[in-house]
Formats: structure tokens, C-alpha cells, sequence
């Protein structure tokens, strides 16, 4: 079986084309990750800070490492994606040392279950389903991860510490697994609508009932991204990336014109914050 890696020079395109390959990497990636193991054991035997580390000590670290990841895919950095990919294989590999300093698992089980889940999970591939297109194989996913959860509901795999944003895009796609999903944008741009007077109409009621229809506001923003193709985290992320960047550059200008912008008004705020949104338009076009 080969491996699939781009037709053409690599890039952040969602167009890019995929070819099959004979694989000549697999020795050399074991043996990498058989080093990798090695350096592991060699810190956990004599390295004191990491002889100290434990499951629960590690979780944070391991959420940070994984922002910092995003944060690379949206730099759209090769070299720091590569980077970030590597802190987070090395906490894969703590965790499962760490499982089998406990005797619960190793290493190599936690990649044979995940192999056969893949195959599992894959019956279009490794068995005889027919999938046509990503979202029959995305449903046919979400129909065998729930069958194997012995009666489990079908919202139940969604992490409770998900950032809101994401768990409601989650929540969404696991609905939508079971075929509880609108049939076409234009019914989900409705109920975007409806939920925009609803949050109008609540705003002359209790504080409480005005974060209710804020948050189903939201909720169905984040429905119409997934009709959308968008994921609203990433969405929101550039923008406020977007914003950072236009007000930054507006207090350069109005350091370089001698004002202080804690003085201004805010329409010579809004003419600066226009010019730097110019400004910002001519960098990106040059």
C-alpha cells in the first residue's frame, strides 16, 4: 500500500491534489521513532524533572502544546507545524510510558488499537461499504464509533472542556451523524435569522434570558459555518488576529504623529483605524 503525499509543491490550498506513492520511508521512520523511544526511557531513568512527571501534571502542558500547534497552522508555517508535531509525539510517548510504568498499556498497543480503528472505522476501504464522497464517510465514522459505545448516547464522545466554539461544531457533527441535520443552507440561514430578532426582542428582559438568545445566536452561526464549510473557531481566530493586527498599526500611526491615543475621540479613533485598514489592504496587495 502506498502512501498518499501531494502532486505538487507542498501548500496551505484546500485544492491540493493527492498521488500514490511506493513507500520507502517506513525503515527510516522506524527507526526514528524507535530512537525516540529510546531517548524517552534514558530521560525518564535519569532526568529528575522528568522522572517527576506524572498523567496529571503533564495535561496542561499537552493542551498548551497543542494551541501552540494551532497557532503554527494558522502562520501557515511548515517549519513550525514540523516543530509543534514533534513536542506532541514526545507527549504521546511520555503518556504511553507512563501507562506502562503503571501496567495499564505501552506504546505499542496504544498504535495497534489505534491501527484496527482505522480499519474499523475505514469499511469502504477495508471492507465492502460503497462511500462516494467525505460525508458518507464521515457519517459512516460517527455510526461505528457509536455502536461501539454499548448504549452510550450519541453526544457522549464530546469533550466537556472543548472550547465553546469547537464543542458546539462538534455537538453539531455528531447530530448530523445520525442524519438530525438541516437539509439545505438556505433553512439554516432562516433559523440564523430567527434566533438575531429573538436576541432583538429579549433585549428589554432579565440578563440572564439575554445570554440564553445570545448563545443560540451563536450556536447557529456556528451551524451555517459548518454549511459553510468553515470551521468557527479558526474563523474567529483570524479575525481576532485580523483586529489585533489593524489596532496595532493604528498606534503606530498615532505614535508617529505624536497623539496619544488614550486622548482621542472616537472619530479621530475611527479615521485612524480606517487609514491603517487601508494601509493594511496596500502591505497585503504589494
Amino acid at each position: 500500500m502506498g502512501v498518499r503525499v501531494p502532486s505538487r509543491a507542498p501548500s496551505f490550498n484546500n485544492s491540493v491534489k493527492f498521488t500514490n506513492i511506493p513507500d520507502h520511508n517506513f525503515p527510516e521512520a522506524g527507526q526514528a521513532f524507535q530512537r525516540l523511544l529510546q531517548i524517552m526511557d534514558t530521560l525518564r531513568g535519569q532526568c529528575p524533572w522528568d522522572r517527576e512527571q506524572t498523567f496529571q501534571s503533564l495535561r496542561h502542558l499537552t493542551i498548551e502544546e497543542v494551541y501552540e500547534l494551532g497557532d503554527a497552522i494558522l502562520q501557515e508555517s511548515f517549519n513550525q507545524i514540523k516543530n509543534e508535531l514533534g513536542d506532541l509525539l514526545l507527549h504521546v510517548v511520555f503518556y504511553a510510558r507512563l501507562g506502562q510504568e503503571n501496567g495499564a498499556f505501552s506504546i505499542v498497543k496504544v498504535i495497534d488499537d489505534l491501527c484496527q480503528k482505522l480499519i474499523d472505522r475505514h469499511p469502504h476501504i477495508y471492507g465492502q461499504v460503497k462511500a462516494e464522497d467525505s460525508a458518507t464517510v464521515k457519517q459512516n465514522w460517527e455510526k461505528i464509533k457509536l455502536s461501539k459505545k454499548n448504549g452510550s448516547g450519541v453526544l457522549s464522545g464530546v469533550p466537556v472542556s472543548l472550547p465553546s466554539l469547537v464543542k458546539a461544531q462538534r455537538i453539531q457533527d455528531k447530530a448530523a451523524g445520525i442524519g438530525f441535520e438541516w437539509e439545505n443552507k438556505s433553512d439554516v440561514w432562516e433559523k440564523v435569522e430567527e434566533e438575531i430578532l429573538e436576541l432583538k426582542n429579549a433585549e428589554t428582559m432579565q440578563q440572564d434570558k439575554i445570554e440564553e438568545e445570545f448563545g443560540d445566536v451563536l450556536f447557529s452561526l456556528v451551524n451555517y459555518a459548518r454549511f459553510l464549510k468553515i470551521n468557527a473557531e479558526d474563523a474567529l481566530e483570524k479575525a481576532n488576529r485580523k483586529f489585533i493586527k489593524r489596532f496595532e498599526l493604528m498606534e503606530q500611526l498615532a505614535q508617529s504623529r505624536q497623539l496619544n491615543i488614550y486622548e482621542m475621540d472616537l472619530k479621530s479613533l475611527d479615521a485612524l483605524w480606517n487609514e491603517a485598514k487601508i494601509k493594511k489592504k496596500v502591505r497585503k496587495s504589494s
